[in-house]
């Protein structure tokens, strides 16, 4: 991306560590997803079982979250 500005409205970064990174990479290859797309699923499932268990919808229960309701 020389030269080019990523739009940080629609992306951002991550830092992990290396070993769980790897097992991501290992995850993904068997599923055959991108890490990215591996770490979306992951939100949208916690995101359904916290929905299904606060016997909300899941777009309710995201809006929520992000007004800050539902943090422990």
């Amino acid at each position: 991306m020389k030269g080019k500005n990523m739009d940080t409205n629609k992306w951002t970064s991550v830092a992990i560590k290396k070993q769980k990174h790897t097992v991501l990479k290992a995850i993904c290859e068997g599923k055959y997803r991108a890490p990215g797309a591996m770490v979306e699923k992951l939100i949208d499932d916690y995101c359904d079982y916290q929905a299904k268990k606060n016997k909300v919808t899941t777009e309710q229960f995201v809006k929520e979250l992000i007004n800050g309701k539902h943090r422990d």
